[in-house]
């Protein structure tokens, strides 16, 4: 597996020598070839507007990447569409048809990771000024929708993983086989932009029509989602409960109430639950012994690791591992 630290990764991309317009009647439209250490293929970045701007990605991986990332705050909201692909970048993990929606905030330190994949990817960036320019009431107040996605310097940002939907899926199509150059490409871009936004914020919409239960307002809801991503952030020590009660401003009745209404099990099974699917990635890609699996997700009992994973897969670790390996062996030689 390759891996890469930040300033690897930037000397990379300033040896490729290889960029390009992709549409000679806008400068502001720019094709790049990916690394050849990481694989073959291109990134176009497409800038529609000062702070929105699109980038699709279409690259066979050639090899397993993990990238180490410093911590960065981010003043923009990113739309990560996944048509092909999947990668895990420490506050979400994202597969075929699925896209996260990532706010401004604190994302903290972290390891990058992507598997040796065919990937097809879409984002819309965002910067939290634009938003405010074209939403905001006259009072300045963003609705709640964008208002959700916003968070100062010093929080964590906001971190939503959802299905991309056949709707969805069409506009991202339409987005890749644009066909149009200059400024009609343009114009056309950022309409298909803002009906991607307006395709996520209706999701989001109906999403919170089906949660908001009695007893579970927006801002709890939102307290609750922040700290399931608390919960993400310290899988290795995770927070006591009455401390991530503490940090999400909830107290500790109404956080377990919540959690379970919104991710339907409670906060230990939900780390438990993640912990075990980050094992299994962990043994598919085969580069760390059942040992060093169980210690990197946070857990130090082998007994007790080896009982949940089977509970949850079927098969202890060793066998689940060794089966997908031979799996794989037997399907590569048919």
């Amino acid at each position: 597996m390759a891996s890469f630290s930040q300033p690897d990764w930037q000397e990379l991309r300033s040896q490729i020598g290889v960029t390009m317009q992709g549409d000679a009647d806008d400068p502001l439209d720019i094709v790049e070839c990916l690394p050849r250490e990481a694989g073959r293929g291109v990134g176009r970045s497409l800038q529609l507007r000062a702070g929105m701007e699109l980038y699709i990605s279409d690259a066979p991986l050639l090899y397993e990447s993990s990238t180490r990332e410093p911590e960065a705050v981010y003043d923009r909201v990113e739309f990560h569409f996944h048509i092909q692909g999947h990668h895990d970048n420490g506050l979400t993990q994202v597969g075929d048809r699925e896209f996260c929606i990532q706010g401004s905030g604190v994302h903290p330190p972290h390891q990058w990771y992507s598997a040796q994949q065919q990937s097809l990817e879409v984002e819309l960036l965002l910067d939290a000024a634009v938003l405010r320019s074209m939403f905001a009431d006259g009072e300045g107040q963003l609705p709640q929708e964008f208002a959700a996605w916003l968070r100062s310097e010093d929080e964590l940002r906001c971190a939503r993983v959802r299905k991309v939907t056949p709707p969805l899926e069409q506009v991202l199509w339409e987005i890749v086989r644009c066909p149009f150059q200059g400024l009609q490409k343009r114009l056309y871009l950022e309409g298909k932009a803002l009906e991607v936004l307006g395709l996520v914020v209706g999701m989001e919409q109906a999403r919170q029509g089906r949660s908001l239960e009695p007893g579970l307002p927006m801002g709890t809801r939102e307290r609750v989602h922040y700290a399931r991503e608390l919960v993400l952030h310290h899988v290795q020590e995770p927070l006591s409960l009455g401390e991530l009660a503490r940090r999400s401003q909830l107290n500790e009745s109404t956080l377990r109430r919540g959690f379970k209404q919104e991710f339907g099990m409670t906060v230990f099974d939900y780390l438990l639950d993640y912990r075990l699917e980050q094992a299994r990635q962990m043994l598919e890609r085969g580069t760390m012994q059942v040992t060093e699996v169980m210690m990197a997700v946070g857990l130090r009992n082998r007994s007790y690791f080896a009982a949940a994973f089977r509970r949850k897969f079927g098969q202890n670790p060793k066998q689940y591992q060794q089966r997908f390996w031979q799996g794989s062996i037997d399907s590569t030689l048919q």
